[in-house]
């Protein structure tokens, strides 16, 4: 089992490492060219700044058992496809029973801004957030380290 990290955009990676430390799971984080990020604990896999060059690279290195965490529904729906596990950063769980609503809901939404029309507004990220996250990932990592299969 290993940790990969869809991290160009990933308000938790201090959060993914400390816990992935404490529990001696290896992680990799992909970035594109236009971010630097530097880790003592982490791989660091830095790839062009080509349209899905990060998502093509985190799934090709997934396999099945591993963590993809990522805020991005098509990684997490092709993560679950190759039966790894997928999380946002906010703590929630993708699952086969979630992830075709989430996958539609994204389709309406990218054809309402096609119309022009405002979709969603960016909250600020809560320390609730940051709480919610470290809960979830924490219980997915121990439950798998434990060979259960299933987070709660």
């Amino acid at each position: 089992m290993k940790i990969l990290v869809d991290a160009d955009a990933c308000p938790v990676k201090h959060i993914i490492e400390r816990i992935a430390k404490e529990h001696k799971i290896p992680v990799i984080m992909v970035i594109d060219t236009s971010h630097i990020l530097q880790s003592d604990y982490s791989e660091i896999l830095q790839v062009s700044k080509a349209p899905e060059a990060v998502d093509i690279a985190l799934i090709n290195r997934t396999s099945a058992g591993d963590i993809v965490v990522t805020q991005d529904y098509g990684v997490a729906s092709m993560a679950l496809g190759k039966k790894a596990y997928a999380i946002n950063q906010n703590g929630r769980y993708y699952t086969e029973d979630n992830i075709d609503c989430l996958m539609f809901e994204r389709h309406i939404a990218k054809k309402q801004r096609r119309a022009g029309k405002k979709t969603s507004s960016i909250k600020k990220r809560t320390k609730e957030n940051d709480e919610n996250f470290e809960r979830a990932f924490l219980q997915l990592c121990l439950r798998l380290k434990q060979g259960s299969s299933q987070p709660e």
